[in-house]
Order: structure tokens, then C-alpha cells, then sequence
């Protein structure tokens, strides 16, 4: 055997370049969980601003999607502070009015 004699072909060797899978490509863009992460947050402070009792409900609703779409590498403070907040307007709107909660189609037909 010949230790000079190099088996590998240097003109057959092609560079890898990663090609770009389209589940790849939609899981780097997915927003979702930051517009309801978003809409948690309008929702909460309508709930603790005009105390509507239905929009700190949305808002509790809101925060539990964007817990369960977030990625692991996003920040969990975001998430707690939505917790937080949501959480906050449900028990302020239900202090200022303990009444149990009218849905606002009911108060039309009344």
C-alpha cells in the first residue's frame, strides 16, 4: 500500500449547502403567538379601564394560547407579565362588580 496515493477525488467533491424546508421556513416566521400575546394585553387593560368583565375573561383566554404556542427560546417574563395582567383585570372587574357576568348580546335584547 502506498502512502502517498490519496483515494479521495478532490474534482468530485461538491460543498453540502442546507437546503430550506418549507416546515422550516414557517416555523421561523410563525407570529402568531405574538399577536395574541398582543390582543391579551388590549384586552386586559379594556377589562380593567371600562370593566368589562368579558373582555378580562378574552384576555385570561388569550394569555393561555400564547402560553401553549410559545417557543421554548422565547422569554417567559412576557408571558408571566401576561399572566399577570390578565389575571389582575378578572379580579378587579369582578371587586368593582360582584354580579355575575351579562354577556353584551343579552343586554341588547333587554
Amino acid at each position: 500500500m502506498n502512502s502517498f496515493s490519496d483515494p479521495r477525488r478532490s474534482d468530485k467533491e461538491i460543498r453540502y449547502k442546507p437546503t430550506v424546508s418549507s416546515n422550516q421556513a414557517q416555523s421561523g416566521d410563525d407570529s402568531i403567538p405574538d399577536y395574541i400575546n398582543i390582543l391579551g394585553i388590549i384586552f386586559s387593560m379594556c377589562g380593567l379601564m371600562m370593566r368589562l368583565k368579558w373582555c378580562a375573561w378574552l384576555a385570561l383566554y388569550c394569555s393561555f394560547i400564547s402560553f401553549a404556542n410559545s417557543r421554548v427560546s422565547d422569554g417567559t417574563k412576557h408571558i408571566l407579565s401576561n399572566f399577570m395582567l390578565s389575571i389582575s383585570a378578572v379580579i378587579m372587574s369582578y371587586l368593582q362588580n360582584p354580579q355575575p357576568m351579562t354577556p353584551p348580546w343579552a343586554t341588547a335584547i333587554q
